[in-house]
This record gives C-alpha cells, sequence and structure tokens, in this order.
C-alpha cells in the first residue's frame, strides 16, 4: 500500500453520500471538507444545528459547489438518534459512508439522557444505535463503509467490564471510561465486520487520529493541558493531519474490512495514515460478542446482520 498517502489521494467521490458525525469541528470537520472537496454529498451529523451550519458554510466557500447538509444528531439520546435516522433514511436511499467520528473525552462523571455513563454512551451506544438504524440502506450499496474513530488509548488503562459498563460499581475513572469506551470502537468494529462477511461489499474499518489538536481536549486535567500545550509543536498533529487514517479508510480502494487505520510515527502520535495493528484484548471475540449482545439489549437497536 503507498506509505506516502495524502488528502490528495482520495479518489473522486462524485455521487458517494456520506454521513459524517461530529463533524463541525476538529478530525472531523476535515474529514467532511475533503469528501465534500472530491464531490460527495457531505452530510454533517452534529448536535448544534447553528454550528453545523456554519461548519457547511465554510465547506462551501472553500470548495464552491459543494453539496453540505446539516443534520441535527444528538448521541447522549437514543430519542435524537432515531429522529436523525429516520430522517436521514427519509431523504437519502442509499448511504455509501458512515463515519462515526462524533466523541467526548474525560468528561466528569455523568450519564446520558438514556443513563448510559457519558462517554461510553456518546463514543459506543449512540454510534452503536446510529449504525444499526442506518445499515439497511447501506447494505445494497456496493463498496460502502462503516469507519468508527477509536483512539490509541484503547491500549490504556482500557478494559471492557461487561459487568459494569456503566460505572455503577467502580470508583469512577476518566481515563478508564474513555479507554473502555475506544476499547468498545474497536470491538464493535470487529464485531460488525465479522456480521458483514459474506453478506455484500458493506465493510466496517476503524481508524485513529493519533494525537490530535483538537477541542477533544478540553476535558483532560489540567496537568495534560498544560503539557500539550508545551509539547504542541513537536507531539501534537494538526486537525487536517489528524483526519488523514479516517479518510483512507472510508475512500482507499484497498482498504479491506476489520483493518485498523492509523499514523505511522513515533507510537503512532502522528504521521502518515497507514495500517496499524490494535491491542490483543481487542481481538477477544467472546468480548466482541459480549458487548454485542448488551449494547442491543441497552439501546434497543437490533442490526438486519
Amino acid at each position: 500500500m503507498n506509505d506516502k498517502w495524502t488528502a490528495r489521494d482520495v479518489p473522486g467521490q462524485s455521487g458517494r453520500v456520506a454521513v459524517v458525525t461530529g463533524s463541525n469541528t476538529g478530525i472531523g470537520f476535515d474529514t467532511a471538507r475533503v469528501l465534500a472537496a472530491h464531490g460527495a454529498t457531505v452530510v454533517l451529523a452534529v448536535r448544534d444545528a447553528g454550528k453545523g451550519r456554519q461548519a457547511a458554510d465554510r465547506i462551501s466557500a472553500a470548495a464552491p459547489g459543494a453539496d453540505v447538509t446539516v443534520q441535527p444528531l444528538d448521541l447522549t439520546s437514543l430519542e435524537s438518534v432515531r429522529t436523525a435516522a429516520d430522517a436521514l433514511q427519509a431523504t437519502y436511499p442509499t448511504i455509501d459512508l458512515l463515519i462515526n467520528n462524533a466523541g467526548v473525552m474525560y468528561t466528569p462523571k455523568s450519564t446520558t439522557r438514556d443513563g448510559f455513563e457519558m462517554q461510553l454512551g456518546t463514543n459506543h451506544l449512540g454510534h452503536f444505535a446510529l449504525t444499526g438504524l442506518l445499515l439497511e440502506r447501506m447494505l445494497p450499496v456496493a463498496g460502502s463503509r462503516v469507519v468508527t474513530v477509536s483512539s490509541i488509548v484503547h491500549r490504556v488503562q482500557a478494559d471492557v467490564d461487561l459487568k459494569d459498563l456503566q460505572w455503577e460499581r467502580r470508583t469512577y475513572s476518566r481515563g478508564g471510561a474513555y479507554g473502555q469506551s475506544k476499547l468498545a470502537n474497536l470491538l464493535f468494529t470487529y464485531e460488525l465486520q465479522r456480521r458483514l462477511a459474506g453478506k455484500g461489499s458493506t465493510i466496517a474499518i476503524a481508524s485513529h487520529p493519533g494525537i490530535a489538536d483538537t477541542e477533544l481536549m478540553r476535558n483532560s486535567p489540567l496537568p495534560v493541558r498544560a503539557l500539550a500545550a508545551v509539547i504542541r509543536p513537536w507531539l501534537l498533529q494538526s486537525a487536517d493531519r489528524g483526519a488523514l487514517p479516517t479518510l483512507r479508510a472510508a475512500t482507499d480502494p484497498d482498504v479491506q474490512g476489520g483493518e485498523f487505520y492509523g499514523p505511522d510515527g513515533f507510537l503512532e502520535g502522528r504521521g502518515r495514515p497507514v495500517r496499524v495493528k490494535s491491542s490483543k484484548k481487542s481481538h477477544d471475540a467472546v468480548l466482541q460478542h459480549g458487548l454485542w449482545a448488551e449494547s442491543e439489549r441497552v439501546t434497543g437497536v437490533s442490526y438486519p446482520v
């Protein structure tokens, strides 16, 4: 595979419909911007419609003629997820790309409207429900893809406790809860790919941005934010560079289902987008099956595969 892949390598996307969650800022915005510039019909699925419209205007200004719309979506509410899915199904007979990008990081202990731990509920369960509700619009589409954005943190402080997913029994850890949600993204991707195999050409892929300089770090502990301010020029990469692994996972014709893409630099913190390895735990089939079953149970969303 091309080890110097850049946004210039994105093939033409004319005729393709791409739904990108959390795309009013950060790597989601840059992912949507590049897809739109290459001809895709892009839906910015965002919690704040006003900020979404501002992002759409910025994309249209940079790429005149770009086809960009905004769909309100609050991943902390299953009601909002269902409403958004209904609206997307009514508007688009087919969907080529679903990019599960939105996320929160290191939030204080809190819950979603449905009572889920905030980081798991937003980063995994909201996307699990959205994907399940939209998948029928993707299965008939040749080359359709579900790309879910994980993190290098899936290897650190990361476990999925099926007996206490919502952190009701354990002492809450911001980092532990974030790690659980990012490991869940990979467990979900691998289980989804297993279910998709042999059922058409839709595939599931995961990506991670490395250490990207985005608003996601706003809830990090003060010492982490202070350190980031010092090391930013040397360690953190820009949001547009952080978007490249997702863009490659979404568009490179050589990508295969069940792969994982991230930067090629030191500790995968920054660099060119390449195929990378995930933790041994992420490949635990028993954990994948268990998380899937629990996710279906608590969200009430069953998949057509």
